[in-house]
């Protein structure tokens, strides 16, 4: 079997989030360890707080954890070490490829931090189901011949139900549609977990979190349930204090969302007068922001309201619930980091640091091999329709094309001469160059016609076409950010693992300042 390429690529975002990623804006950040002694000195100041190892034994039901995560999680409390977490909201089938990018950059992290400060680390995957986006969350694309196939759910009978409450009614059929666009696979045990867990007596939520245990426990990497008690029972001291503090945290917000415009930069999360950093609703019960106004009377009444953080408390939730040294975070969550540190401060509370995950593009060998027939580099998927004319243009008979050059010519030359023989300017010179322009034009109609009319006869050249940038550039967006991620394993199996775990180590050992160590154990010979 051949194996697709991993491309490693810049991870992109806005010129907030890029800043960030250089190590700038000192001001809204908290700086970044330079090097392993730094990073060891760091390590240890995170761990002091939680060196009893309670918070394990809080959270343990709701990391449900087994197996190699079990074991990194109970070595971690055994020698006072930390967690590196990362995390994102429950979605169909796992979501897209970012997904899986996320978890095995914190299993990157946390593997170069142990080896290099000798520090027990753990990843921990952090599965938001108390979130309500339900566009966001409900659907699943895949690449197929021509184009992208979109999975979805049916919509829920009311608005702003969280993924854990979320019914699937008749997901089997969704289930069976993705081992179709599957194709020939080798793995099939990416399917049978998603046949598992995804099922019409299930929750979108409870799915969810059984899926990324079934796939990262075996990694060591542990997958929380956010929205399990124990998770809201460990946080209620913060969401308790945004709470109490809501005025302070909502001025804390507006300076901070003012002084990043001021700078230039846009805010990755609008402000929003007047609500606090909290959300309220029972079980089944559409979650409301509660308003400053009444803050104090919600906490007052817990715990007749389930509580959670909006997604600027949610980082400082984690701290402080858990010794989470680092968030790796996506181009959008680094940007709003910037906020994060504001609402910490307002809070009194540790400001969570925030590392910028690696990013990917999986070059599957039958995409290469349509590319090399193109004459194309994934870059050129970016736009499909450049790509599209030129091949239209390459397909037009020689004898089309000449003729319209010749025309084009003849048209200039005939132009051009007019102008020289009117040397009285019987009529304006503009009279002429409008009827250049308007010549021109029409000539410019007709060859688009003509290239339209190949576009329609080349039906293969165009679906290969269609189906590389599917491939790569689905919607005009990057792969990780839409393709969902079970198609890719189904295909190639632990192999991928393995390579998209060495380029996430790679990236990890840059961003900590240490040297790949003769005597690390080779990524796939790791639990």
């Amino acid at each position: 079997m051949t194996l697709p390429r991993v491309i490693r690529e810049p991870l992109g975002g806005s010129p907030l989030s890029s800043a960030a990623q250089r190590g700038e804006l000192s001001q809204w950040y908290i700086p970044r360890p330079r090097n392993v002694g730094d990073w060891r000195a760091y390590l240890q100041r995170v761990s002091q707080p939680h060196d009893t190892g309670a918070w394990l034994a809080n959270l343990a039901p709701a990391l449900g954890p087994t197996g190699a995560a079990k074991e990194r999680l109970d070595r971690v409390v055994e020698t006072r070490g930390v967690v590196i977490s990362t995390g994102q909201q429950a979605a169909l089938f796992g979501g897209p490829l970012y997904t899986l990018v996320k978890a095995l950059a914190a299993l990157a992290l946390a593997d170069v931090l142990q080896r290099e400060t000798g520090i027990s680390t753990v990843p921990v995957f952090w599965a938001a189901t108390d979130d309500a986006d339900f566009e966001e969350a409900s659907s699943a694309s895949i690449a197929v011949v021509g184009g992208v196939r979109t999975l979805r759910l049916a919509s829920p009978s009311h608005a702003g139900v969280a993924m854990n409450d979320l019914p699937m009614p008749s997901v089997e059929q969704l289930v069976d549609e993705l081992g179709e666009a599957c194709g020939s696979t080798i793995e099939p045990q990416a399917l049978d977990l998603v046949r598992e867990c995804y099922r019409s007596t299930a929750t979108l939520g409870a799915a969810y979190v059984t899926h990324l245990r079934g796939l990262l426990a075996p990694l060591g990497i542990a997958v929380l349930d956010a929205s399990h008690p124990g998770v809201r029972n460990a946080a209620e001291p913060v969401l308790l204090r945004a709470l109490e503090s809501a005025a302070q945290v909502e001025r804390a917000l507006r300076q901070r969302f003012d002084a990043i415009r001021a700078a230039g930069h846009t805010p990755q999360v609008d402000h929003v007068p007047e609500l606090s950093l909290v959300f309220a609703g029972g079980a089944g019960q559409e979650k409301r922001r509660v308003p400053v106004r009444e803050a104090a009377t919600t906490a007052a009444r817990r715990p007749a309201e389930v509580l959670s953080a909006n997604v600027l408390l949610r980082p400082i939730v984690e701290r402080f619930i858990m010794p989470s040294a680092a968030y790796v975070a996506g181009p959008g969550e680094l940007a709003y980091f910037a906020q994060v540190g504001a609402v910490a401060a307002a809070l009194d509370l540790p400001t969570p640091l925030a590392m910028p995950r690696w990013s990917v593009t999986i070059l599957e060998p039958r995409i290469e091999r349509l590319l090399n027939q193109l004459g194309a580099s994934p870059d050129d998927l970016r736009d499909p329709h450049q790509i599209e004319t030129r091949l239209a243009r390459e397909s037009v008979p020689e004898e089309v094309s000449d003729s319209l050059r010749r025309l084009r010519h003849d048209l200039e030359s005939d132009v051009a001469a007019l102008e020289v023989s009117d040397g009285d300017e019987l009529i304006p010179p503009a009279s002429l160059q409008g009827l250049r322009r308007s010549l021109l034009h029409r000539v410019e109609r007709t060859e688009r016609r003509y290239l339209a009319a190949m576009k329609r006869r080349e039906t293969k050249l165009m679906r290969d076409v269609g189906t590389a940038a599917a491939a790569l550039y689905p919607g005009g967006k990057r792969q990780e950010r839409v393709l969902n991620f079970v198609p890719f394993l189904a295909r190639y199996g632990q192999s991928l693992l393995d390579l998209m775990r060495r380029e996430a180590e790679s990236h990890a050992t840059a961003q900590v300042g240490a040297t790949v160590s003769a005597t690390a154990t080779p990524v796939a010979e790791r639990v």
